[in-house]
């Protein structure tokens, strides 16, 4: 649950500039097929926004951070859930919290887990938003830092 409270306490700051705006962020909200998603954003003035969080610690060659980094299918069902959330009329987020601090790119590990990489891709292109964040890592704390680029982008947007 550590990427959830840093998720949280990045929230409360307005660090996300892509997440900014909403009046409430309610935590571990029921949705989808007996599933709970980690925050549900509200604003009187907008549609929900519906932010799945995942822990990406992989990094295998480079500086590439990868998730996953084994079968991955319960995280594939959050992927096909935030996908029904954009197509009943919301938002739906994917944010991937890497918590290393020798990376500079994020990609799905298709070579471990190719039917979440394919399912990635899918969802960016239905909508769901893709996002990656490094974290500022110190004896004192551990802090969301800054966005990554994620590898996948350029295949979700053909």
């Amino acid at each position: 649950m550590h990427p959830n409270r840093l998720v949280a306490e990045a929230l409360a700051a307005d660090h996300f500039p892509e997440l900014t705006g909403y009046a409430s962020h309610r935590r571990e909200v029921r949705y989808g097929a007996n599933s709970r998603v980690d925050f549900l954003l509200e604003a009187p003035d907008r549609p929900p926004c519906w932010l799945e969080v995942k822990n990406c610690h992989l990094r295998r060659t480079g500086t590439l951070a990868e998730f996953p980094d084994c079968v991955a299918a319960r995280s594939l069902k959050h992927l096909r859930e935030l996908t029904a959330m954009v197509e009943a009329g919301q938002r739906a987020v994917m944010l991937f919290v890497i918590q290393r601090t020798d990376c500079d790119a994020f990609s799905a590990c298709a070579d471990l887990d190719p039917a979440y990489a394919r399912g990635l891709t899918e969802a960016a292109a239905r909508g769901v938003e893709v996002l990656a964040y490094d974290c500022e890592i110190t004896t004192e704390a551990v802090r969301i830092a800054a966005p990554v680029p994620w590898a996948g982008a350029n295949l979700a947007a053909a």
